[in-house]
């Protein structure tokens, strides 16, 4: 796809409070890539919320942010969490307000789950064990439909790593934040559990994933081949599913297909808004 040379200002929130993770990584290489695929101006800043206390303002076109480690409840009335809450009121305010420019965000994982406490959209539960892996994941008839995944299979495959989980979504919330559900963890008929909230679009211009869009073939193979990692999943699984997962890092069809379609479809959202607003305000001068 050609593009107006335009600028786009993204916003890179980091949750990880200085852990080490390949996410940050991940998705750094993603915005780059885009700007180069599409040939736009993108910038992005790198704002470390946890660990640093920076915040970015209102001024960005379009906000990623991060997964991390920890609880996505003990960090309830902190600071930086409060500061996270006020962002994404202040860009719910701003999208109401302005009808044609909307300023968008995507969250990640644990960023994910501080917005369904935010929005009471579940249960915000700790897991009886560590999910960490390459898994199947299930849009519901909503995600089909979405934009966001757009030349994605389903079920797709992504990269979850995770000891919390959002569950039991409350309809009634849903309906009066106009959210919705837009995927979920794949149906193990022999195993009685609820089956936790994958993706969720907060609003049209807000949107949320569980899993890690960002993972690539190279991060996760770091993440693999530590002795930790690979004994808690031999362990869980067994070591014909860990070796099954090593195999499965460089199909296309997997998590090589869903790096390369979630976000940049978002991105593409906030693009292409700026581009109406461009051609809007040409028309107006004509």
């Amino acid at each position: 796809m050609t593009m107006d040379k335009r600028d786009l200002k993204v916003a890179v929130i980091d949750l990880n409070n200085g852990a080490p993770n390949q996410g940050m990584r991940g998705i750094q290489e993603i915005l780059s890539r885009f700007r180069n695929e599409n040939n736009i101006d993108l910038i992005f800043d790198i704002f470390d919320l946890r660990q640093k206390g920076e915040i970015p303002g209102i001024d960005y076109d379009a906000y990623i942010s991060s997964g991390g480690p920890g609880s996505p409840i003990e960090s309830k009335g902190e600071k930086w969490e409060n500061d996270f809450f006020n962002l994404l009121d202040q860009i719910e305010a701003f999208n109401c307000k302005n009808e044609e420019r909307k300023k968008y965000a995507f969250l990640i994982c644990h960023s994910f789950q501080l917005a369904c406490r935010k929005y009471e959209l579940g249960n915000v539960t700790e897991r009886r064990s560590n999910a960490f892996g390459i898994f199947p994941i299930t849009l519901t008839d909503e995600g089909e439909n979405d934009e966001i995944f757009n030349g994605i299979t389903n079920p797709f495959f992504s990269v979850d790593s995770r000891d919390w989980q959002v569950i039991e979504p409350d309809f009634a919330a849903f309906e009066k934040k106009g959210a919705k559900l837009l995927a979920i963890e794949k149906e193990r008929k022999h195993i009685n559990l609820e089956r936790c909230m994958m993706s969720i679009r907060f609003s049209d211009e807000i949107i949320g994933t569980q899993f890690h869009p960002e993972a690539d073939p190279v991060g996760m193979k770091m993440y693999l081949l530590q002795e930790e990692k690979k004994k808690a999943i031999v362990d869980m699984h067994g070591e014909q599913k860990y070796l099954d997962m090593l195999n499965s890092l460089d199909d296309p069809a997997r998590i090589v297909l869903t790096q390369s379609v979630i976000l940049p479809n978002f991105l593409q959202k906030a693009i292409g808004n700026l581009q109406k607003q461009s051609s809007l305000r040409t028309e107006e001068v004509d």
